[in-house]
This record gives structure tokens, sequence and C-alpha cells, in this order.
């Protein structure tokens, strides 16, 4: 199911970044088990994620272990992982273990301010989104980043962008090494939008170049 992954690696600036595509059977199952966990409330209090998180948003939960293996998401991390290290780094890794994985339900208003992750890898998903992400308030401006994904490193200098700014997009996921900065902006209408990020660990002597 995961054997055969098409994926992008991206180097906008410093660190590289991979953009891959959810298979669409494994999308249906996710959004699957989390309208099963909204309409549980027990499960979804049990689960619940957010206070130790940073985003302002209405809902955040944790995915369950036995699920992220049945599902057969644990298995495309890893894989799309490998790749990618290998592509950019030119190694292999033997080891991938995911610390957490969980669900972020985002509404109207609601935003991510600037942080990063634990472990060594992060990455980001989107499972459903908005028709679209509002207005802006001054129509002479041409950039909307209404609920865009913003990763930050360094500062802005010739020929070197500091932000690498993202379109959120259903099935689109992306890799990124856990120290990069990154925000989500607010966005303006009644849909939600709903991502799955995880922070996983691989070999300690790949990742630490000291």
């Amino acid at each position: 199911m995961t054997a055969n992954i098409d994926i992008k690696v991206l180097k906008p600036f410093g660190p590289s970044v991979a953009k891959i595509e959810i298979p669409e059977q494994m999308l249906k199952d996710l959004n699957k088990y989390v309208d099963e966990i909204i309409k549980d409330e027990d499960k979804s209090k049990i689960l619940d994620h957010g206070k130790t998180l940073a985003g302002n948003v209405k809902q955040e939960f944790r995915l369950e272990p036995d699920f992220i293996k049945s599902s057969g998401f644990g298995s495309f991390l890893s894989t799309a992982t490998r790749k990618w290290i290998e592509i950019s780094q030119n190694q292999k890794i033997t080891k991938f273990s995911i610390k957490s994985s969980w669900i972020v339900r985002q509404f109207e208003n609601e935003y991510n301010p600037v942080h990063y992750h634990s472990g060594h890898l992060s990455g980001v998903g989107y499972l459903k989104l908005p028709n679209d992400f509002g207005k802006l308030f001054q129509s002479s401006k041409t950039k909307n980043l209404n609920g865009n994904i913003a990763l930050i490193h360094g500062g802005k200098m010739f020929n070197s962008d500091s932000v690498f700014e993202i379109e959120p997009k259903v099935g689109d996921f992306y890799l990124f090494p856990n120290y990069l900065m990154h925000t989500v902006y607010p966005f303006y209408g009644k849909d939600e939008r709903r991502s799955i990020s995880f922070n996983a660990t691989i070999d300690e002597n790949i990742y630490n170049i000291n």
C-alpha cells in the first residue's frame, strides 16, 4: 500500500522539505477515524492533546498507536522519511520511531503561533479544508495567506528567502526537520481546516551531525 511513494524534495532555504501525497484510501480512513472520535465525547476527552500543543484552536487530539499501525499511516511516514533522507542526505536510516501524532481541527479566527516541535523530524498533512479561506480586508493586496502554513528559517537576505508559504491542499503532506519554526494563519469562514501532524526520531548519528 505504501511501497510506491511519489516524493518531491523541496529546498526553499537551508533545510529541505519533502512533499508527498496521502493515498486516497488512507485519506478516507483517517477522516472516518477523526469523525468517529468527534462523535465520542468521552474518547475525545481521553485523547485530548490541546493542552500540550501551541495552537489556539478548537480541538486537538492524539491518534491511538493501534490505529497508526493498522491504518498503515505509520508505515507511510516511515517509507516517506527513508526516501527523503536518502535523497537529501544520501544516507539510509535504520531507525524510525513515532513519538506522537495528532489531529488539529481549526476553525474561523483560530491560529497556530510560531513554534517548533520535539523529536528529530515532523510533518503535516491535510485531511479536510474549507472551500475558501475568506477574503482580504484590503482588496488591493494580491496575496491571500489566510489559512496558509508558513515555514520559517533564518533571516531574509539577498537571493535567500526566510519564509516558505504553503497553501494547503487535501491529500498533501509535508515533512520537515523538527527545529523548523512554523505558523498557521487564521482564516474566515464556517468550515473546518483539518490537519494531521506527527513527531518522530531517527538514527541519532544521522540527525546529530556534530
